[in-house]
């Protein structure tokens, strides 16, 4: 993309990913054209999440506090299950390899919102270009939870309504009293006990990715590892 075409445009390379203009015909297939930027070459962006979730697996303790704020913020009760962060654990690896956290990652490219066939899973232009899901419209296909590039995938389950879910930034949070989104708070953070969580309005380098050293002095003067 030329100086000139991002002038015309008003598009920069921290707020959009360029993507071929076939991928943009899968996108209009699929009926959810409204959620891409035409930047005048034959090719389409989307537009990047002001905000970001970064974990630190080596700082987490497995306490699920996390999962619990997750789910009674979005869903008004407790349960590990309908939480849109996992804690996953794995008792066969030795500490502090043993948690991981699985969290949305607001790719700058979302292969989940490209491979939903109804345009429930979109960039929400409302709320800092988060990626999620209007449940009214999920029809269940899963196609979400299969294209999504982490090991384990940022989308989740809800058995109970039998629908996708996923991190919101906690955009919408109806038992929660509080301001969330990219520019707001989200709870996973406001309750983790150990800071193992943060956010981020930059984009993850590829180098670090998203998950990050959270360890300090304070970390070290109790003996823990810090690398």
């Amino acid at each position: 993309m030329t100086e000139q075409t991002k002038e015309q445009s008003g598009v920069t390379r921290r707020d959009f990913l360029k993507v071929t203009s076939g991928v943009a015909l899968g996108v209009v297939v699929g009926g959810v054209l409204y959620k891409l930027i035409p930047l005048g070459d034959g090719t389409v962006a989307y537009a990047a999440s002001e905000g970001y979730l970064l974990v630190d697996a080596k700082k987490c303790q497995g306490c699920a506090t996390c999962m619990l704020a997750c789910s009674l913020a979005h869903e008004g009760v407790e349960n590990l299950s309908l939480s849109r962060i996992q804690v996953l654990q794995n008792s066969f690896a030795g500490t502090p390899n043993d948690l991981s956290l699985v969290v949305c990652r607001q790719c700058v490219y979302p292969a989940c919102a490209e491979a939903c066939p109804t345009g429930a899973l979109h960039v929400d232009e409302s709320n800092g270009n988060v990626r999620t899901i209007d449940e009214d419209k999920c029809i269940g296909c899963l196609r979400c939870v299969e294209a999504c590039i982490n090991e384990t995938s940022g989308v989740a389950w809800n058995p109970e309504e039998i629908h996708s879910q996923k991190c919101d930034l906690c955009a919408d949070t109806p038992f929660w009293n509080e301001q969330g989104g990219a520019g707001g708070k989200q709870a996973c953070i406001e309750v983790c006990p150990v800071s193992a969580i943060l956010f981020t309005s930059e984009i993850p380098s590829e180098d670090i990715g998203y998950e990050v050293n959270l360890r300090g002095e304070a970390w070290a003067s109790l003996g823990l590892p810090t690398d």
